[in-house]
């Protein structure tokens, strides 16, 4: 039979070796937003399931790993129409997103206009920051403690 002492040991290191996990796939999504990125090649990444992993990153991070994603991707995009250098469909392609519709649905989504109004918005108007439910996420909700 284990320790109690040793078992709240295993598991406070766990913890901790699931959020480096978690601090290692948002920071592969915060590099490579741009390229194809699943929950699946993410999790596989991790050495996680993909249920695991998205259970986690949520509790960890306050949205799931596809919303963080997809927050990280709108994000750029922002920045990307206010050089007014590239169409809708290129901003579209430069951040990884396939379906021109789509981006379109999301970034209105979270950020409260359409790209082909929000690149005529000077920016310093207030506007809604992208993000899921437009709440940042880039910081951890909590961080495990040990036990």
């Amino acid at each position: 039979m284990c320790h109690p002492v040793w078992a709240r040991a295993r598991i406070a290191a766990q913890r901790l070796t699931d959020f480096a996990r978690l601090r290692r796939v948002r920071d592969r999504i915060d590099r490579e937003y741009a390229r194809p990125l699943d929950v699946e090649a993410l999790a596989r990444g991790a050495g996680m399931a993909a249920g695991h992993l998205s259970r986690q990153f949520r509790l960890a991070y306050g949205a799931s790993p596809y919303a963080y994603l997809m927050a990280r991707r709108m994000e750029r995009a922002t920045v990307l129409l206010h050089r007014g250098e590239l169409s809708d469909a290129e901003v579209c392609a430069a951040v990884g997103c396939s379906s021109p519709s789509a981006f379109r649905t999301r970034f209105t989504d979270l950020v409260g206009m359409p790209p082909s109004v929000y690149r005529g918005v000077p920016p310093h108007v207030p506007h809604r920051a992208p993000g899921p439910a437009a709440e940042p996420v880039a910081e951890p909700v909590a961080e495990p403690q040990p036990a």
